[in-house]
């Protein structure tokens, strides 16, 4: 039996091994088969494989059948959640046990219903089965949206009346081809986030845990599987990502049987997850995107967070953030002046950063004590607000709910609130332990604190920091395992935040980009990416980031010309070049620089309100260009009349002359009149100038753009070009 398109129903969870559900978005099929009364398999996940016919389907699934290799088990291919039983021998799918036993269940199908409506809204298939003697109920979800991003998850239910499971995991995998042999994903640390790294796919398992509490500095972010020598514009390749802001577990297994499966879900610390009689465990969403070439892959998430992140929000402010500018200095004639100093050049929302509560002259003292510090604001925080109200911008400000320094007044009333385990504290951070937000009266505390805060005063915007790692997380006074708990406690006290106060908008911050995943970004707006600000490190960082999120998730600050961390220095425009493809702000006491600067920096923000809209909702492409010291990106806009794209000098080049760059997404047909963006700014820089771009730019064709492309300029290390291109004469 076949399931077509454009169906509703419940298909008959009987033993019929003929039975297929092919789902396609957005060139994209999701091949299912039934290959006798267990759960069903996924024969392919990759490019569209056209409309297909009830026996076409069927012979398909035929051919795509294994054999069975003499001497090997009568298995089956394996399924989204991988079952040992079926002669998988890689890592499983249910990882568990009841007192040392029921730890390999077989599940036997017992319904599968498919919803597949139209095209422009996602598919989605629900599979249940169980294994009466095991006394457990599973439950898998798989989606195709409309972009062609397939989401899935599970379910484990604990049937027996009276006795405990203990779970010690649940993943959930999809099938990758014999095609892809090298692997991409990402590692770093504080202000060197998004490193990527490159290997081959070979037998056994490539496995990247995060056991910090969070998805982390070095997080994989997203775990690629690709064609030798996949680009951003060239080659297949299979991405997946784990939608879950705690512990996870990201890998790709290849077994000498032949089979290749990324796969990813929570990771469970022992004893974490015990199932009582009746309970059910279920996973987070993980994600996968197919695409011919990196850009595809990441349009997919893109298109995916700009439906579920973006509608209901307006367009990204310019921001003016305090930190870099005064850090702990709070004097209130100071942070008068930066506001009246963000006003002139165009600054939409002025956040006020770490340091107004009370106690908190340095990093080690104050934190959790979320009163508005009396000795420097007597009137609280009024007079600012205020202040940045009449000059036209709104107002943010810094929280680091989760954490609290031992030198502080609630540590001191409530010892007993601090996460530990072993009858101890975990090794300090940054002067700083973790919160137990799953006891209800710390979470009622700090809910409370932060709504007050929200209704005494006008504030628009949260930053939200989380900035030690999670070591020794255990719940006090027994010290069982905490994270899965306090990431929920998180979850629930950021939407009841938002449920109360409908119009605040919040930035998800962790030392920088700590905690980047589809599931803080189903309750923030955007993420800090990094809290380094040197604008050649943002190149990367940023790159590699956009991997997985749309530009305006991503904040970039315009930091001073020597930067804090690194101790280089950029000009104004390339700090602000970079941070123009982003959710663009400010981190810098302008309130000191020169009229010639300020003017400098009103202009870029006049570029970038300008722009904005291009930036924060067209389609971003990258160059596959062969000189490593030069990166090409941009944003294409949805109708392909117009785009953005910068040439960036990232390092010194080999050769004098890094030749022609080509400008990929454009329309072939389209004729495009290529320009530099201030270029009186861009050209007095460079070492020697192209023709084309000393006379101000070109006319030529997006085939042609695409094809032959156009001589770069030799740029240095932190010199970029801007260039605008549209369809008029």
């Amino acid at each position: 039996m076949t399931v077509p398109q454009q169906t509703r129903r419940p298909v008959d969870p009987g033993r019929g091994a003929g039975d297929v559900v092919h789902l396609r978005r957005a060139g994209v099929s999701l091949l299912l088969a039934v290959v006798d009364d267990g759960l069903p398999v996924v024969l392919h996940w990759g490019g569209d494989l056209g409309p297909l016919s009830g026996p076409e389907l069927a012979g398909l699934a035929t051919a795509l059948r294994r054999p069975v290799r003499r001497g090997a088990a009568d298995g089956r291919p394996v399924g989204p959640v991988p079952e040992h039983t079926h002669a998988w021998f890689g890592l499983p799918g249910v990882s568990g046990h009841r007192a040392g036993q029921d730890w390999s269940p077989r599940f036997t199908r017992t319904g599968l219903r498919v919803v597949d409506e139209a095209a422009t809204a996602p598919a989605s298939v629900t599979v249940t089965g169980r294994d009466e003697r095991a006394a457990l109920e599973l439950e898998i979800t798989l989606e195709l949206d409309q972009a062609g991003l397939v989401r899935l998850r599970a379910g484990l239910r604990n049937l027996a009346p009276a006795e405990p499971y203990q779970l010690d995991g649940l993943l959930v995998t999809l099938p990758v081809p014999p095609q892809a042999d090298e692997l991409l994903d990402l590692t770093g640390r504080w202000c060197r986030e998004r490193v990527p790294q490159r290997r081959p796919l070979t037998v056994g398992t490539w496995l990247r845990e995060g056991r910090r509490g969070k998805p982390g500095l070095d997080a994989t972010l997203l775990l690629v599987a690709g064609t030798s020598g996949f680009g951003f514009r060239s080659g297949e390749v299979w991405g997946l990502h784990v939608g879950w802001s705690g512990n996870h577990r990201s890998y790709v297994e290849r077994t000498p049987e032949g089979e290749t499966v990324l796969g990813g879900g929570e990771l469970l610390l022992p004893g974490e997850m015990t199932l009582a009689p009746g309970e059910r465990y279920r996973t987070p969403w993980v994600y996968g995107s197919y695409g011919r070439g990196l850009d595809e892959m990441s349009g997919r998430f893109h298109a995916h967070l700009r439906r579920a992140v973006s509608p209901q929000r307006r367009a990204r402010p310019v921001v003016v953030n305090t930190w870099e500018a005064v850090y702990f200095d709070h004097r209130p004639e100071r942070l008068f002046a930066l506001a009246d100093a963000a006003a002139r050049v165009g600054a939409e929302r002025f956040v006020l950063d770490d340091g107004w509560f009370r106690g908190r002259r340095t990093d080690r003292a104050g934190l959790g004590d979320w009163y508005v510090d009396p000795d420097v604001w007597p009137d609280g925080l009024h007079p600012l607000v205020r202040h940045v109200r009449r000059l036209g911008m709104e107002f943010g400000l810094w929280v680091e709910p989760e954490m609290v320094n031992p030198d502080s007044d609630l540590a001191r009333d409530h010892p007993d609130w601090l996460l530990g385990t072993g009858g101890r504290l975990p090794r300090p951070s940054r002067w700083q332990q973790v919160l137990d937000l799953a006891n209800p009266e710390a979470y009622a505390y700090v809910l409370d604190r932060l709504d007050a805060l929200l209704r005494e005063y006008d504030i628009a915007y949260l930053k939200w920091d989380h900035n030690r790692d999670l070591l020794d997380a255990g719940r006090p006074p027994a010290g069982r395992p905490a994270v899965h708990a306090q990431t929920r406690a998180v979850y629930r006290l950021l939407d009841t935040l938002r449920q109360r106060h409908p119009r605040l908008q919040i930035e998800s911050c962790a030392s920088g980009g700590g905690r980047v995943d589809l599931g803080i970004l189903a309750r923030t707006d955007r993420i800090w990416a990094s809290d380094c600000l040197d604008a050649l490190e943002r190149q990367s960082i940023q790159r590699w980031t956009q991997l997985l999120l749309p530009p305006e998730l991503v904040g970039s600050h315009v930091g001073k010309p020597r930067s804090h961390h690194t101790g280089r220095t950029h000009s104004l425009a390339f700090r602000a070049g970079t941070a123009l493809f982003a959710s663009f702000g400010i981190e810098w006491d302008i309130s000191a620089i020169s009229p010639e600067e300020e003017r400098e920096l009103a202009g870029w923000v006049a570029v970038y309100k300008r722009y904005r809209d291009l930036v924060h909702g067209g389609t971003v492409v990258r160059a596959d260009h062969p000189d490593p010291s030069l990166w090409v990106h941009g944003v294409v806009a949805p109708d392909r009349v117009e785009a953005l794209f910068a040439l960036v000098g990232v390092e010194t080049g080999t050769f004098s002359s890094p030749g022609a760059v080509r400008l990929p997404g454009l329309d072939p047909e389209r004729r495009y009149t290529v320009r530099p963006i201030m270029p009186e700014q861009t050209t007095a820089v460079l070492a020697a100038t192209p023709p084309w771009l000393a006379d101000g730019g070109v006319r030529l064709s997006g085939r042609v753009l695409g094809t032959a492309g156009l001589q770069a300029p030799p740029l240095r290390p932190g010199e970029l070009v801007l260039l605008h291109l549209d369809d008029l004469d």
